[in-house]
């Protein structure tokens, strides 16, 4: 299996791409050759990414009271879960909340809502905290608000949002599994016009729901064939009160193995690892780099806080990785701000409403 791994790795590192049956292979990968897996999945991320990493931030601009139900989510109002009522965050604070992201290191900061998608007017509510992300950071504006109509993408790059996230979750296989109110179609189509109406695509998955390694790599082709440029990667926290609340299956090889096969499968995508990393990386959390990611959420996610960002970046000084935020500044002849070692109101104290603090 070694000699596979090797061979299939300098196919990759010279442009071909991996096809349905070698991910499944690399997915079948044990014992002590894992190890050569995580060594040429960060071989092909040095190829084709670099050597530096991206942080990203995000926050939760309507949280709550969504209609649809997501197996997973402790905003869906089919459960109860620690989340109740509805809540919006005023554009003071979603401004604030950009500019601790930009200080932390974040390259990007993307505005969040629940529900199956937004209305017209809930953009417009949107819209100046926007635009203001855009004109006062030099971080890049995302948005990952749900379901769109063309109108809606058309007007989100019009605020100045350049890249757009709808996770497909899971494979089309898979799916019915975890949500009925709304179709896999929706979600695909939503990345397709996003990507016409001149934004870039971050669309990735949630991991440990239940599904297989088929379910895992054909999400992974049917990204590869959307031609997606960021790829988030989560892996599920259960939450109580959902009818996932009791799936907690994933090992902490098993979730740097995910990393591997995905850079093998998608190698010039960036491959952002995003929620539960925390919890099911632990003590390897640095390990997510020399697995293939290429990217990092940085701060709090949307109802469950992270560690901090002094933390993060302390990682990423041991290992001597260098942040891409942090050369660009340099490039570009500024002096990096320095991370505060709090989170603003913005970022913590709205999650902090969800959660305890031993949940942390």
């Amino acid at each position: 299996m070694s000699e596979f791994i090797s061979d299939l790795a300098k196919d990759v590192l010279s442009g071909k791409c991996g096809s349905r049956e070698q991910g499944l292979a690399l997915a079948s990968v044990g014992g002590e050759e894992i190890y050569d897996l995580f060594y040429w999945a960060n071989k092909i991320r040095l190829r084709f990414m670099g050597p530096a990493v991206h942080a990203c931030s995000i926050v939760a601009g309507k949280v709550g009271e969504c209609n649809q139900d997501c197996t997973f989510c402790s905003q869906s109002g089919h459960y109860r879960t620690h989340i109740t009522g509805q809540t919006f965050l005023d554009t003071e604070a979603v401004v604030a909340a950009a500019k601790e992201s930009a200080a932390n290191g974040a390259t990007c900061y993307g505005l969040v809502n629940s529900g199956l998608g937004p209305s017209d007017a809930e953009i417009e509510l949107f819209a100046e905290a926007l635009l203001r992300t855009g004109r006062e950071t030099t971080l890049g504006v995302c948005a990952s608000l749900g379901v769109l109509t063309e109108p809606q993408a058309r007007r989100l790059h019009e605020l100045g949002v350049q890249r757009y996230n709808h996770n497909l979750q899971t494979s089309r296989r898979f799916f019915p599994n975890i949500c009925a109110t709304h179709r896999y179609d929706d979600r695909i189509e939503t990345v397709r016009l996003c990507k016409r109406a001149g934004m870039k695509s971050c669309c990735g998955g949630l991991f440990g729901m239940g599904e297989g390694w088929e379910d895992r790599v054909e999400l992974a082709l049917q990204l590869r064939e959307l031609d997606v440029d960021i790829v988030p990667v989560n892996f599920l926290i259960p939450i109580p009160g959902t009818p996932l609340e009791g799936n907690a299956n994933l090992t902490t090889l098993e979730c740097l193995k995910i990393l591997a096969v995905y850079r093998f499968l998608l190698p010039s995508a960036t491959i952002k690892v995003c929620g539960g990393r925390e919890v099911h990386l632990r003590d390897l959390q640095s390990w997510m780099f020399f697995a293939g990611a290429s990217g990092f959420l940085i701060g709090n996610y949307l109802t469950t806080c992270g560690r901090s960002a002094a933390q993060d970046l302390q990682m990423l000084s041991d290992l001597q990785i260098p942040l891409a935020s942090r050369l660009a500044a340099q490039a570009a002849g500024h002096q990096p701000a320095a991370a505060e070692t709090s989170t603003t109101k913005a970022l913590h104290d709205q999650v902090a409403r969800y959660v305890q603090t031993d949940k942390a």
